[in-house]
């Protein structure tokens, strides 16, 4: 099942329901991929591709993250409180992340394949795991482990 029936079809349970919070956010995801939609068709395509969506749904929840703790530093518990439920519903639709043993084995594998050397090709290796593993890898975290992988 593609995305954007997944997002169709929560919405549709979340009416069901009467769950609120929910529908609120599975709306502001649609919003979300109707706007990069109105982009790609600038940039000659038809749509967002499944990719770009699940970029766009961690830079969703990157952001809520950020202001979930501008929130808690205000003492606004129940703004922050709003913004975690609608990290958790966004977080539904991204694949199953990979665990910190899976990540090494990944990195071990990258760099034995782009032949990297040093931390200059830091770069090429992330690259080269983007394009395999995105959305399965949170790469912030990522980043640290193949720095100093690199640099050993």
């Amino acid at each position: 099942m593609s995305l954007r029936d997944r997002f169709t079809a929560m919405m549709k349970e979340a009416m069901k329901a009467g769950d609120k919070p929910r529908l609120s956010a599975v709306r502001l995801i649609n919003a979300a991929v109707k706007d990069r939609d109105i982009e790609a068709r600038g940039a000659g395509r038809k749509e967002a591709t499944e990719e770009e969506i699940v970029t766009l749904l961690q830079k969703m929840i990157k952001q809520r993250q950020e202001s979930a703790a501008l929130y808690e530093k205000g003492a606004r518990p129940e703004l922050a409180a709003q913004e975690r439920a609608e990290i958790a519903v966004i977080s539904s639709f991204l694949p199953q992340q990979l665990g910190e043993s899976e990540v090494a084995e990944v990195i071990e594998e990258a760099i034995a394949a782009t032949g990297a050397t040093s931390i200059k090709d830091m770069g090429k290796v992330m690259a080269w795991m983007r394009e395999r593993h995105a959305g399965k890898i949170d790469f912030s975290k990522a980043g640290p482990v193949l720095k100093s992988a690199l640099s050993a």
